[in-house]
């Protein structure tokens, strides 16, 4: 487990809105490196899979559906404390009550719709970047 690597998701609502190259650059800028990068659509398998914590949710078959509605860019980031660091820079899961400055603040339109996935740990970290990435696509 590395403590200095994160996980995040731009989601189908962000790509579809154009900010697609905003939000990586705002996070090149807040000194991530990205050392994997995919652009792709997630079949409702996977998307089931990745969010199967929540598959006993009222929310899970709207995820799902959103989730696999239009493409995702899946990324892995590096930097010291990349977790944590990350959470502050992407704000709060409810946009409104996001800080300034925050990718949630300025590019998610709801709860729902929030943008942009952000691992919450560091052992959820590793196991999204595997989810998504084999160990040849990833150049740190």
């Amino acid at each position: 487990m590395n403590s200095n690597r994160t996980f995040t998701m731009l989601k189908p609502d962000s790509i579809e809105q154009g900010y697609m190259l905003s939000i990586l650059n705002i996070i090149k800028e807040a000194g991530f490196k990205i050392i994997a990068l995919k652009y792709k659509k997630m079949t409702k398998e996977e998307a089931e899979q990745f969010y199967s914590v929540h598959s006993d949710k009222p929310f899970f078959k709207d995820l799902i559906q959103f989730m696999t509605r239009g493409p995702i860019v899946a990324a892995a980031l590096e930097k010291s404390n990349a977790v944590v660091d990350f959470r502050k820079l992407i704000g709060s899961t409810d946009p409104k009550e996001a800080k300034e400055g925050t990718i949630r603040k300025r590019y998610a339109k709801s709860i729902g719709e929030n943008a942009v996935h952000g691992s919450d740990s560091d052992e959820n970290a590793s196991m999204e970047i595997s989810f998504h990435f084999s160990d040849s696509e990833i150049f740190s």
